[in-house]
């Protein structure tokens, strides 16, 4: 399956599966996708999604999905690094508070203050 909301770049790389062999199934977001694994007696081996989808969670909320529901398809996620740390810290609580290439003192010191949080909840 090939989920990707942009047309010029869904089609051509279903059609180049296509040509390799696979039987492919394309849908334009994530809601369109979860229709189709539904359905239970689709076999599906992999889906390649967008995670920067304009749907809500976009390629990591089908990517969840997937996992608890049909755990055996192998998903493979697409995007630029920077979407996709922004995608991933908003599936989290807080976020992503760091970035790359890493400044060693600073990620010290944020492990130090997590740490400390930590002790002052459970002084154990």
């Amino acid at each position: 399956m090939v989920v990707d909301a942009d047309i010029l770049v869904r089609m051509p790389i279903a059609a180049y599966l296509r040509e390799c062999g696979y039987r492919v199934i394309e849908a334009a977001n994530t809601e369109e996708a979860m229709i189709v694994l539904r359905e239970a007696e689709l076999k599906i081996d992999a889906i390649l999604t967008d995670i920067e989808s304009e749907t809500p969670g976009g390629g990591f909320a089908l990517a969840k999905w997937v996992r608890e529901n049909r755990p055996h398809i192998n998903v493979i996620m697409a995007g630029t690094p920077q979407r996709a740390a922004k995608e991933a810290g908003e599936l989290c609580s807080e976020g992503p508070h760091l970035a790359r290439p890493y400044d060693h003192a600073i990620v010290e010191a944020y492990i130090r203050r997590l740490l400390s949080a930590r002790r002052k909840l459970d002084p154990v």
